[in-house]
């Protein structure tokens, strides 16, 4: 498991030059090509990936499906995350991140499945689990990249900034599984 907090995410994309609202392009620029599809199950980002996604022209050949599992019944119903994780370990966990992937990989029969799952504040957070912790995967036939943020550091720290920059950690790491 990666582990990484917003101001190192942001040094990375500093360092690679990348710019934070064009990492969704780049990922439909780069899926277009290879004939690959991506789908999205989002709890704490509500649809925003799948928003930039298909802000970008020509996103309709590579994305054909969102799910916005803000509930853990959805989670489990329409995802197939299991009851015993959600009860156990809970929603925001790198097993709900991986399980969310992975269901929605298989549910739209899409090349790359992608989750996140995580508290954005300005309430939620327990003593385990504080605002800004998210846990995202990127699920494909062959493996799931799981990874942790500590994204409290964000510039922006609302919950607002959270969800965008958890966005961002996310498109950032399906670009870099894209291959």
């Amino acid at each position: 498991m990666i582990e990484i907090t917003a101001s190192e995410f942001y040094r990375q994309l500093k360092n690679e030059n990348l710019n934070e609202n064009e990492l969704q392009a780049l990922v439909v620029k780069k899926l277009i090509p290879i004939n690959k599809k991506v789908s999205t199950a989002e709890s704490c980002t509500g649809g925003l990936v799948s928003k930039r996604i298909t802000e970008v022209s020509g996103s309709s050949s590579v994305f054909e499906c969102g799910i916005c599992s803000y509930a853990n019944r959805i989670k489990n119903k329409i995802l197939g995350v299991d009851n015993e994780t959600l009860n156990t370990v809970g929603a925001v966990s790198p097993e709900t991140a991986a399980q969310m992937a992975k269901g929605v990989r298989e549910l739209a029969d899409a090349d790359y499945g992608v989750s996140t799952t995580g508290i954005a504040g300005p309430t939620g957070a327990t003593k385990d689990k504080p605002v800004g912790l998210v846990y995202f995967a990127v699920s494909s036939e062959k493996e799931t990249l799981i990874i942790k943020g500590l994204l409290a550091d964000a510039k922006d720290n609302s919950r607002e900034g959270i969800r965008k920059t958890a966005s961002s950690v996310i498109l950032y790491y399906l670009l870099k599984q894209i291959r």
